[in-house]
């Protein structure tokens, strides 16, 4: 298992194959399901220059682990990858990636699912938007499911 909150821009699959390639055995498993959440330019009807992500980084980094080892724990699955983007993203950036490694596809999805929705509606992450209107807002709300 492995959680990673990261200042810089990265290339999710490659660091999916990195991961994968140095910790599970070639042929272990035969699922493998990978979120990968970008920003968008719209939201709210708005376009959207950028967006600065903020974290308080030792309670988002034990919040994402503890996601991690209750899915670990709940599904039957091999392994988890969640590296998740804070600091100034413009649109078409990766902003979270999400890989779960598992012998079968069903328990892939189902924890990738549940990692991500919990991800989403509770872990502690403030996003501020720069609208191309020169206006700055917080969003208050995560799209639904």
């Amino acid at each position: 298992m492995k959680v990673e909150i990261r200042e810089s821009q990265y290339d999710p699959w490659q660091e999916a194959c990195d991961y994968e390639k140095e910790f599970l055995r070639k042929g272990e498993h035969g699922a493998k399901s990978i979120f990968i959440g970008s920003m968008r330019d719209m939201n709210e009807g708005d376009s959207v220059a950028s967006m600065v992500l903020e974290h308080y980084p030792e309670m988002t980094q034990k919040h994402l682990e503890t996601i991690a080892k209750d899915a670990l724990d709940k599904f039957d699955i091999l392994d988890v990858f969640i590296l998740h983007r804070v600091g100034e993203v413009f649109p078409s950036d990766p902003i979270v990636c999400v890989v779960v490694w598992s012998i079968h596809r069903g328990p892939a999805y189902d924890a990738n699912r549940f990692i991500m929705e919990d991800l989403k509606s509770k872990a502690p992450f403030w996003k501020k938007e720069t609208l191309t209107k020169e206006k700055d807002r917080w969003v208050e709300k995560n799209t639904p499911a």
